[in-house]
């Protein structure tokens, strides 16, 4: 798209009138007609430099820098329609809809007031009409295309502005210029207020709520207070006002205290009359029971009984009658159809769009559009798009929150606005002067809500703010139940405060999940704080997750591990409020450690690498005076997580507390498990011989336990090194051993590691096949089980099957997709390893520069570790580049530095890297010749190890 006008631009936007019926009237043939509709358009607009923003449908939105060429466009195209021969003699009717403004332009395209101002004059028109608001007639002056003159058609009101506008008709000649009275809320009899702001989104359920109460006499929208939805009801009936001969009518109940005045105000609503003698209802039925109507009841949640009531005598009454409700509860009348009005929809957190992307979602645009309101100047860009997306995802899409938070921006950068939200019920004030009280700030509004509430739902609702992301029944009957509150009745409160709108019910697997909107559960956490509850619900809170991961624990690598990690993950944020908890209650962090010791395999499996160190290293620093078997567990978990992101040093020295702490509490599980880590450390620095040192020793440990599991893990690292030595055979006894245990005792995790490592011996066998079906099998259970380091260890393995098949561009594919989950876990080996790896795929499709790049970034990250093997298998990859390049000299230099490594440090090749070392080798020195090839072999092998990595990393180096 060419870049798009700023400054003053005239916006037209048209759909075709009835196209619902010209489908079913044409049916397949409608596409075509569609077709050439968009052609006629499009060369009308183009024809003049119009610019397309949006098409939908049968619906265009279109932009042009000058007003003239705006009616231009309109003229040409509906001459253009109207002298087509359509099929069938169908008539094709278009309206159109003009006006002028100085809209917001930002990356994601235009917003303001204008832009629905356009789109509202078109929707009150008729097919073949076209329509201006009277900035443009103004603008035209007497500038209009030969044949065409203007008709004012008076002042209208229109859905979703506040004021009225000024509308003139286009007239054409020898085009059609009578047309049935505009479709404005100032024709049509009601009584909906003028709305003093744009309505936003809800395009999703304003269909749905149309739909259904084509189908259904009494529909309630419920949702918490603040969700919008009185706005949405306003917004659908004055869509609904061509569908109700004898109205649309607000009765507002809000403001009413007194349950004998609902009927009185229905009636005033209605323009009803009171009569000596005659009953209110008998007068309301006997007024409505002709008529075709839509009765909008706005706010009954504190009048509840009454309206519901009411409401059902009506709609026994009243054939026709159309009730759509707003409430926080339901009203529980027989027939009543329930619509939950959701939050505003919000970008992903874990895969934020680009910025001119973020206008998709709703949240994002009520905010922007509410702030350009409150400062003209304001606008989206690439450096304030990140707090704009925190700020709506932490108020939960709630429109009045976002409303308010937006309305901070006279005062306040976004960047601010988002860090004061931890406050926000001081932020978040300064609502509509006019307003009931309750909504004009947050606070407000829910303390509305809070005050309807019966006392044990009250103490409910606040005690169930010390959740954080929700919970199930289960946890709340351990955790909010005492002598006030009984745990069997929590399922019935639960229930009612499901039905009032301030506890949300999610489905997540076979087990519901109770949720607090944020928002909510912040001002509950207050009223906790004031009931002196705060410290008790806290403690039980600790206790409840405490047990929860410590009986998951030795579940992780059995055969339900699956379950257990989809049971943590959920109660993810639960977890983590509890470890902040343990640092502040009496003897918490004796707790907090033994939580965080009974994590870290969670952390580990699901990637949350740094997260699990950070907690496990605080909680070590903060206890010790903690006994000895919390702290080794500690000590190990964290020692664990620092090895997986390669980070060895610390690592050894995390291990070694824990073995030195193990062995003095002569536990045998624990020392043959930090032998077995120490073993990993010494392996991924490619000190393979105090590896299998080190993995035996725990084996004898293991084997004297009976401990089947840990018997397996040692067998396939064993497995490991014997391939490593290039004893295949061994290796493939050792891993084929390890996953017979492993799939006798059903753990998933163990079996998908030893598939992987049988596929590798089966590939560098010469059977890639079944090297394929195993890494598939392999990739299967990690991603079924959410690790994500497995699922990094099975791509880079189908890779390596897929580049050594001379598949290049598969392997680059599996290769990137790895290593892009590596570097999201912090996995520094993984890391170098699929660098490695990609850097092959690229050399074999020929990107020598990129292959170099590569092989060079796995040079500096396996220096960075100290693994050696790492160090020399990048020299020999650099060196094959080197050949490829016919940089010989440089080739023979680095081999000669690489084969010295291998010797010093006991690193043989496999059969598998031997041919293509071999081959490239000989290259390289037929092409130097052998004196000069020993040369340069001579200096590579005569380097040390710095002067090694800084040769092979010159830029520019042969």
């Amino acid at each position: 798209m060419a870049e798009l006008p700023s400054g003053t631009v005239t916006f037209l936007f048209t759909d075709i009138e009835g196209s619902t019926r010209l489908l079913q009237r044409l049916g397949d043939r409608y596409a075509e007609v569609l077709v050439e509709h968009h052609k006629l358009l499009r060369a009308a607009f183009q024809k003049v430099g119009g610019q397309e923003i949006d098409t939908q449908g049968d619906a265009f939105f279109v932009v042009f820098r000058r007003a003239s060429d705006a009616v231009a466009a309109t003229v040409a195209a509906q001459r253009a329609i109207a002298a087509h021969p359509w099929p069938e003699g169908t008539p094709v009717r278009v309206r159109m809809g003009l006006h002028t403004g100085e809209p917001i332009l930002t990356t994601a395209g235009y917003i303001g007031l204008d832009v629905h101002r356009a789109a509202r004059i078109c929707s009150a028109g008729h097919g073949g009409q076209v329509l201006l608001s009277q900035t443009t007639r103004t603008l035209l002056g007497e500038d209009l295309p030969k044949g065409v003159s203007l008709r004012d058609l008076g002042k209208h009101r229109l859905k979703d502005l506040t004021t009225p506008e000024q509308i003139f008709q286009l007239v054409v000649s020898e085009l059609p210029a009578e047309f049935p009275p505009l479709k404005t809320l100032n024709i049509l009899p009601n009584n909906l207020p003028i709305q003093l702001t744009t309505f936003i989104g809800r395009e999703r359920e304003m269909v749905g709520i149309k739909q259904l109460l084509s189908t259904t006499h009494l529909l309630t929208l419920t949702g918490s207070g603040g969700c919008g939805k009185t706005r949405l009801a306003l917004q659908v009936a004055a869509d609904l006002l061509e569908e109700y001969p004898d109205g649309v009518w607000l009765v507002e109940l809000a403001a009413i205290s007194d349950p004998a005045l609902v009927p009185q105000t229905v009636a005033s609503a209605l323009g009803i009359c009171e009569q000596p003698g005659l009953p209110l209802l008998t007068l309301l039925t006997d007024h409505l029971q002709p008529k075709q109507l839509l009765l909008v009841l706005d706010n009954c949640e504190h009048l509840i009984e009454v309206s519901a009531h009411l409401v059902e005598s009506l709609l026994h009454a009243c054939p026709n009658l159309r009730i759509l409700v707003t409430s926080r509860e339901l009203l529980s009348v027989a027939g009543e159809v329930a619509w939950r009005v959701p939050p505003l929809s919000l970008p992903d957190p874990r895969a934020i769009p680009a910025t001119e992307s973020l206008t998709q979602y709703e949240a994002i645009r009520l905010f922007l559009e509410r702030a350009a309101a409150a400062l003209p100047t304001f606008t989206l860009t690439n450096q304030n798009a990140r707090a704009v997306v925190q700020i709506c995802q932490r108020l939960d899409g709630v429109p009045l929150a976002v409303e308010l938070a937006a309305a901070r921006v006279k005062v306040l950068s976004v960047e601010q606005i988002a860090m004061r939200l931890d406050d926000r019920f001081r932020l978040l004030t300064g609502g509509s002067r006019t307003a009931l009280r309750r909504q004009q700030t947050l606070q407000a509004t829910i303390d509305w809500s809070y005050k309807l509430l019966a006392e044990k739902e009250r103490a409910l609702l606040r005690r169930l703010s010390v959740f954080a992301g929700g919970c199930t029944l289960g946890a709340a009957e351990a955790v909010c139940a005492d002598g006030e509150v009984n745990d069997s009745e929590i399922l019935d409160l639960l229930s009612q405060l499901v039905d009032k709108s301030l506890v949300l019910k999610e489905e997540q697997g076979r087990e519901a999940r109770y949720r607090l909107l944020e928002t909510i559960r912040q001002y509950g956490q207050e009223r906790l704080i004031e009931a002196g509850e705060a410290v008790a619900l806290r403690e039980r809170h600790l206790d409840f997750f405490l047990k929860i991961a410590e009986q998951a624990q030795p579940q992780l690598e059995g055969p339900e591990a699956g379950v257990w990690l989809q049971q943590l993950e959920a109660e993810r944020d639960n977890l983590r409020t509890a470890l902040e908890w343990s640092k502040k209650g009496e003897g918490a962090s004796h707790a907090g450690l033994r939580l965080a010791g009974a994590l870290w395999r969670f952390w580990e499996v699901h990637g949350y690498f740094s997260e699990g160190r950070k907690w496990l290293e605080d909680m070590l620093a903060e206890s010790g005076s903690v006994s000895a078997p919390w702290r080794a567990q500690a000590f190990y978990g964290a020692g664990s997580l620092a090895l997986n992101q390669g980070d060895f040093e610390r690592a050894r020295a995390l291990l070694s507390e824990s073995l030195a702490l193990y062995r003095g509490l002569g536990n045998k599980q624990g020392i043959a498990s930090a032998l077995n880590s120490l073993g990993k450390a010494a392996w991924d620095q490619g000190n393979h011989a105090e590896a299998r040192s080190l993995y035996e020793e725990s084996l004898a440990i293991r084997r004297e336990l009976g401990d089947k599991v840990g018997i397996a893990t040692l067998l396939r690292n064993l497995g490991s090194v014997a391939r490593n030595q290039g004893d295949s055979a061994s290796a493939r006894t050792l891993f084929e051993e390890s996953l017979a245990i492993f799939r006798e005792v059903g753990s998933q995790r163990g079996i998908a590691f030893a598939l992987g490592n049988l596929g590798i011996i089966t590939a560098e066998q010469g059977n890639p096949g079944a090297a394929r079906t195993l890494f598939e099998e392999c990739l299967a259970i990690f991603r079924e089980l959410g690790d994500k380091r497995g699922t990094a260890f099975a791509l880079n393995n189908l890779g390596n099957v897929a580049w050594k098949q001379g598949n290049s561009a598969a392997a680059r594919s599996l290769f990137e997709e790895s290593l892009e989950i590596k570097r999201e876990l912090g996995d520094k080996w993984g890391i170098a390893n699929s660098l490695i790896n990609l850097g092959n795929a690229a050399k074999s499709q020929g990107d020598l520069v990129s292959a170099r790049s590569l092989y060079e970034e796995s040079l500096a990250v396996w220096h960075q570790l100290g693994h050696k093997q790492g160090i020399a298998d990048s020299l020999v990859a650099l060196a094959g580049v080197a050949v490829a390049q016919e940089h010989l000299r440089r080739a023979a230099k680095l081999f000669g530095a690489a084969e010295a490594l291998r010797h010093i440090f006991d690193l043989p090749l496999s059969p598998s890297e031997r041919a293509e070392y071999d081959r490239t080798l000989a290259a390289a020195r037929a092409g130097l010749g052998e004196e000069a090839f020993a040369t340069a072999w001579d200096e590579g092998q005569a380097m040390t190890l710095e002067q090694i990595i800084a040769y092979a990393l010159e830029k520019g180096s042969a």
